[in-house]
């Protein structure tokens, strides 16, 4: 198979993206979000302060406008963008909005209808600091559609579902390793480092020369704990543990591998030691929660009724107050995206969408109890695509 989308897809892509352009009586797009020009171009940069944009007009090549540094890199990742425009650096002597107004002016489209996705016109990860391109370009009309290309991201394509089928590949590899090599008196990072770099060398070596990650900041797999050990587990956001494992914790682990660009989630409560009874009957109502939502999992279904499904459940067992989240979300491109499977959202699921499926309870000062697979939503069902064991006894590691 293919490690990354096709050219023809993303082709495909501008096309649809244009007709949509068209129904809304505008000539470009101006994209500023790094995550959507890959996902049209199939070209990934870092994002830093410099700005950086894409310009997709009706007419006419599409158009990156963004730092000299990036001029190099373009050609060897896509032949979709035609231009490149570029300024040495931010702020410069010149501002890159100057720059961007005085592109978009020599592109035709100075008195144009332009969508966008940020009205500053740029995007930065440390912020973005000038004047906005509504400002410089004040005789062009931008529109604000900053959903418009997320919107398409909803509805995965067959391209789209192999590569996340792949990756649950790697993740299950990824998360079997970290449970291979938990122990006591470990730090959860070594064990995290050591899991990570072998699923990673693995999966380099199975898939060969075409294989390489698509984004930055991503190893081929990883998995780990992110400081959900013992007491820990209780704070679903943890960052790190400031002790190693020790027998009697309670182990909540997270698992992703890319394949070109799209990672699976995959997230197991384990248990180093013999469980107490406490721990057997936490556990066993997270499992009833998720499969509530499994079950609830179907196309035509609203979103709000997944997360009801979980909340019916908690609510009998008496643990409302242990809920810190809601029952999942969207994956594909980005580690959380739409749609939200949450008591607000009254979205109906769709065939070709993909979620994480990961109610979770959590109980101050003494653990948190939470699983989290990636599920595909088909024509008449839903498919689970993570497959690593959900069971106590398989979780159970020994002391």
């Amino acid at each position: 198979m293919r490690f990354f989308i096709t050219e023809n897809e993303h082709k495909k892509r501008i096309e649809r993206l244009k007709r949509k352009l068209e129904k809304k009586n505008l000539d470009a797009l101006y994209i500023t979000s790094g995550v959507n020009i890959f996902y049209l171009t199939g070209y990934s940069y870092i994002a830093t302060e410099r700005p950086a944009a894409l310009v997709i007009p009706l007419n006419g090549e599409i158009t990156f406008m963004g730092p000299l540094l990036e001029a190099d890199h373009i050609p060897l990742k896509t032949r979709l963008i035609k231009d490149i425009k570029t300024y040495l650096d931010y702020p410069g002597k010149k501002h890159p909005i100057e720059h961007f107004a005085e592109f978009l002016r020599s592109m035709g489209l100075a008195k144009k209808n332009i969508g966008i996705d940020n009205m500053a016109g740029a995007a930065a990860i440390w912020g973005y600091s000038g004047p906005p391109i509504t400002k410089k370009l004040a005789s062009a009309r931008f529109v604000h559609v900053k959903d418009l290309v997320y919107n398409m991201r909803l509805i995965k394509s067959k391209e789209e579902v192999e590569l996340m089928r792949e990756s649950a590949k790697w993740v299950n590899l990824a998360h079997s390793l970290l449970q291979e090599y938990t122990a006591t008196d470990l730090w959860d990072f070594d064990i995290a480092m050591a899991a990570s770099h072998e699923a990673s060398i693995t999966m380099k070596r199975a898939l060969g020369p075409e294989y390489e990650p698509q984004r930055w900041g991503r190893s081929p797999a990883m998995a780990g704990f992110r400081g959900q050990v013992g007491k820990m587990s209780a704070i679903p956001h943890s960052i790190a543990t400031n002790r190693p494992i020790m027998e009697g914790d309670i182990l909540i682990t997270g698992a992703g591998a890319d394949v070109g660009g799209y990672s699976c989630e995959l997230e197991r409560t384990m248990i180093l030691g013999e469980p107490t009874l406490k721990q057997r009957r936490l556990f066993g109502i997270m499992m009833k929660a998720q499969e509530a939502a499994f079950n609830a999992l179907k196309p035509g279904v609203r979103c709000n009724s997944v997360d009801r499904a979980v909340w019916k459940i908690i609510k009998k067992a008496g643990l409302t107050g242990l809920v810190r989240h809601h029952t999942g979300h969207g994956l594909g491109l980005e580690a959380h995206e739409p749609p939200w499977l949450d008591i607000g959202n009254n979205d109906l699921l769709k065939p070709g969408m993909i979620v994480s499926c990961e109610p979770g309870i959590y109980e101050l000062g003494f653990g948190g109890f939470r699983h989290s697979d990636t599920v595909l939503i088909t024509d008449d069902e839903a498919e689970i695509l993570t497959y690593y064991p959900r069971d106590l006894e398989s979780l159970t590691i020994p002391a």
